[in-house]
Formats: C-alpha cells, structure tokens, sequence
C-alpha cells in the first residue's frame, strides 16, 4: 500500500471487515470475487507499517473496521498440507530479550503473553496456534519453535490491531513443510488450492456473522 490509496474495507453482511494479506501470489481467483485485501507486503516489519498506516487513515476518517483478517499462506511440518486453519494463538519467535532477565517471546515492557490467544469463530475449519518471524522457515528448522504453523506478519497485524482495540482473527492456509524449501515453487505449487479454501472459510465467516453469532467479539447491538 502506497500512502495515496484508500484503504479497502469488504463488507461482509452487511459489517465492514479489513482483510490483510502480504502477497499478490496468495490472492487468487476464488478470493478475488469475495474480499479486496489491503497487501503489506512480506514480514513482519512491512505487515505492522502497512497495517498501522491503514488503521490510523480509517481512524481518521471514522470509518475503523468492526473486524480484521489476517490470511495467506504458512508453513507447516505437522499439518495437513494444502489445508486451511484457523489461528488459536500468534507468538513472535524473533523476540529474545533473556539475557537481561524477560521471558523469551515477550517484548520487553510490554505486557502480552508469549502465545496471544485469538478468536477461532468460524465452524468446520480446524484450530493451530501460529509462530510469526522474519525467516522462511524449512527442515529442521521447526524443532525450535512451539508453535504448529509459522507466518511471517499475523503477530505484527496483532499488534496493530491492539492499538485500535479491534480484534482479529487469523486464516491460514498449509502451503509447505512436509519437504525441505529449495524453490520458489516449493511455496507457490498448493495456492491455487489455498485460495479456493480461504474462499470458503471467507463465505463461512460471513455466514457467521450475518446469523449474528459474532455480535459479541465485533461488539454489535
């Protein structure tokens, strides 16, 4: 996102959402007739700048979502892949300030959890807790992170999303980890099939919502 354009709500039953992808490669047909996505970028530091930027341009306008959607693809050594999963909790693995006493995983002053739980309303899609970091993530990699997906911008879109007290729920998509990454296309080979399943989970979310059983998470009367 560029700081000229408007930053694009969906409107989903009626309720405006903000769905936050990183990369053009994961938005594909199925996801382009359902939700315009504001796209960070890749990483941790572009998601936070792109999200925080477009929060406080809403906030400005009157106009903040009722909702925010991180989606995409992840990696994963344990899961199904080409499956679709919806986030329990988000942990920051680069964060390791213990050699002057915090706990690894927490930011130093700040009072959040290791693992931040999520909200995981959204029926018929299984849950996973997800580890975000600034490394593509491969092989025996894995054995040092407590988490069963890994991303690289859901923590940071957390953390904007905090600063506007909006919650956020997390849709993610197994792309890799079964096999060690050589390629690019070790990453782009199962999207096609991501997006038709995100698709599906969007569809679902806004179900949910038009029954009016997330009133209490996005604070509707």
């Amino acid at each position: 996102m560029t700081l000229d354009e408007a930053v694009p709500l969906t409107d989903l039953a009626g309720l405006p959402v903000l769905f936050v992808m990183a990369a053009d490669a994961e938005y594909g047909d199925h996801l382009k007739t359902r939700i315009t996505p504001l796209m960070t970028g890749v990483g941790p530091i572009e998601s936070a700048l792109g999200t925080a930027i477009a929060l406080e341009r809403l906030h400005a306008e009157n106009r903040l979502p009722k909702l925010v959607v991180s989606l995409g693809s992840a990696g994963s050594r344990v899961l199904e892949q080409g499956e679709i999963y919806q986030v329990s909790s988000v942990a920051w693995r680069d964060i390791d300030a213990s050699p002057l006493g915090f706990t690894k995983g927490v930011t130093p002053f700040l009072d959040h959890p290791v693992h931040s739980e999520l909200p995981t309303p959204i029926p018929g899609f299984s849950t996973a807790r997800l580890s975000t970091g600034s490394n593509i993530v491969s092989g025996a990699a894995y054995d040092a992170i407590d988490a069963e997906l890994v991303d690289m911008e859901s923590f940071a879109v957390l953390r904007a999303c905090q600063l506007y007290g909006l919650p956020l729920i997390g849709l993610r998509g197994v792309s890799d980890g079964a096999a060690d990454l050589h390629h690019f296309d070790d990453w782009t080979v199962l999207l096609h099939v991501i997006d038709e399943k995100l698709a599906a989970a969007v569809d679902q979310l806004k179900t949910e919502i038009g029954a009016g059983r997330l009133n209490a998470l996005l604070k509707v009367v």
